[in-house]
């Protein structure tokens, strides 16, 4: 390399390459290092004052909800380590207090409650971890339930509620109310207000639907505070009916079926013998009353002629129709009923009854377990909670004159209660609609009056004449809801709220929060 004066560039190499003593010799990096171990040191300090003198502010990037204030500073009750997202777990400790299989907070759960099918509580690569929904660290006063529509959408294909949302169910599939009654709202509406001398006719809905203690929705219907004003008076009684005997079909007389011994037949005991006029081979039963032990224990009688196995549809009092989510009900009434025999034959001194006593017991005790879980799947067919198969030893004519006698047996009851197949059909005593969305009567009321918005069924109008409308006009099977228009009218973006939490919750009935032991049982374990 040829050197030249101080300061000035020389030549590299055979090609006399210009070159410079700055590319030999760089300038030192010292201060930049300097520079950077300040700023780092800076910026970890201004973390430490901010996590242990300023309640982590920065960190967290605000103050946790009012929900999780007593957390305080503690990361560690919802972080496994700094830095790391909340995970379902860490939120399980606290919400979780079940025992149940699925957790109601899970997606399995929200899969079986939207559809009430088991075969959709699989893993799904489109569930969301709690904290994705419920967004943390924005305040005191944020509300971390109230989830905004674009996570309920990543999901669901709707739009807005006024754009693209569908109409409801029972509207678009014109879904009937299977009451499982003879019942005109107008007839009743004017006779209750007769009696209670009430001049408005909302006053007179109000009678028979009462608001639970919320105010959000309405108690279940029932017969001994709704109709035994009006209905089963002391002169109602049965047409003479053709007394069982020498194989005649009949009905079965009290001292009959004690004789017989039938399982849940005590009631036999007690009965009034002045309600039973027997004249020749025929018997009148009367005054009578609602589920009248005697009437249901012959229509039994006669529904075990019919088919051939009834399975525990044998111990309902009503039919075992029920969609899939009333299921449950119908298996509580079966053991109800078969503890009720338990009960009568632990007398017994038969040592043969007593060991299947024993056997029938622990059964009880394995059911009533899996009727404690919310979530447990009920399966109908080994239950055999249907009447599909009619005897085949029957004839036609046999069988004709059993529903015969049936209706006779029932003739008061089918004043009001559909009754087929020897059985009477189940009552539905509450709607099955719009069961998985969040409706406020009471805050509904203070705008629009029961018929600006339930006016399917002309009440009023029919209400206000001496006649009875028909039956395709006013009916128990005509659902009196409104449509989704009728919620239009308000729910828009200038007036109420019209998000998908407004009306929709994601996570099930959680009505089981209240089992406090289940609480304490979580915490010893």
């Amino acid at each position: 390399m040829k050197k030249k004066g101080q300061g000035q560039k020389g030549t590299f190499g055979e090609l006399e390459l210009p070159v410079s003593r700055r590319y030999l010799f760089p300038a030192s990096r010292r201060p930049m290092l300097l520079l950077g171990a300040l700023l780092g040191g800076a910026v970890l300090a201004f973390l430490l004052v901010d996590l242990f003198a300023a309640g982590g502010r920065f960190v967290s990037n605000g103050p946790l909800s009012s929900n999780h204030a007593a957390f305080g500073s503690d990361c560690g009750n919802c972080h496994f380590a700094a830095g790391r997202t909340v995970s379902n777990d860490k939120c399980s400790v606290c919400h979780e207090k079940f025992g149940d299989r699925l957790g109601v907070f899970t997606f399995a759960a929200h899969y079986l409650y939207r559809s009430d099918d088991f075969r959709r509580v699989v893993p799904s690569d489109r569930e969301r971890p709690c904290f994705a929904c419920h967004t943390e660290h924005e305040g005191r006063a944020a509300q971390i339930t109230r989830v905004p529509d674009g996570e309920c959408l990543r999901c669901h294909d709707f739009g807005s509620f006024n754009d693209r949302h569908p109409e409801f169910d029972f509207v678009a599939e014109a879904l009937p109310d299977d009451a499982g009654l003879r019942f005109p709202h107008a007839h009743h509406v004017r006779e209750v207000g007769k009696r209670e001398g009430l001049e408005d006719v909302e006053r007179a809905c109000l009678y028979c639907h009462n608001a639970e203690p919320d105010g959000k929705g309405f108690a279940p219907l029932d017969f001994d505070r709704h109709c035994d004003a009006c209905h089963l008076g002391a002169t109602v009684a049965t047409p003479a009916l053709p007394i069982r005997q020498d194989g005649r079909l009949g009905v079965e007389t009290v001292a009959a079926i004690l004789d017989r011994g039938a399982p849940g037949s005590r009631w036999a005991l007690f009965s009034n013998p002045r309600e039973f006029r027997i004249r020749g081979d025929s018997l009148v039963k009367g005054p009578l009353h609602h589920r009248d032990p005697w009437i249901e224990e012959n229509l039994r009688t006669l529904r075990r002629r019919l088919f051939t196995d009834a399975g525990l549809a044998d111990l309902l009092a009503a039919s075992p129709d029920a969609p899939a989510d009333d299921l449950r009900r119908l298996y509580e009434e079966a053991v109800a009923t078969l503890e009720a025999q338990v009960l009568e034959l632990r007398g017994s001194p038969d040592a043969d009854v007593q060991a299947e006593l024993e056997r029938i017991e622990s059964a009880l005790e394995g059911l009533r377990r899996r009727l404690d879980d919310p979530y447990a799947a009920l399966d109908e067919t080994r239950f055999m909670l249907a009447l599909d198969q009619r005897n085949p030893e029957l004839t036609d004519d046999e069988a004709a004159a059993i529903d015969n006698l049936a209706a006779d047996l029932t003739a008061p009851c089918r004043q009001c209660h559909l009754v087929a197949d020897a059985t009477i059909a189940r009552v539905q005593t509450g709607q099955r609609v719009l069961r998985r969305a969040e409706f406020d009567h009471r805050a509904h009321i203070l705008q629009r009056r029961c018929l600006d918005c339930h006016r399917r069924i002309p009440i009023a109008e029919g209400a206000a004449t001496a006649e009875k409308l028909a039956p395709e006009v006013d009916s128990a099977v005509i659902q009196n809801l409104p449509g989704i228009e009728t919620c239009r009218e308000c729910h828009t973006p200038a007036l109420a709220s019209q998000t998908c939490v407004t009306c929709h919750y994601f996570h099930p009935n959680k009505s089981h929060r209240s089992e406090l032991l289940l609480y304490l049982d979580r915490g010893a374990g």
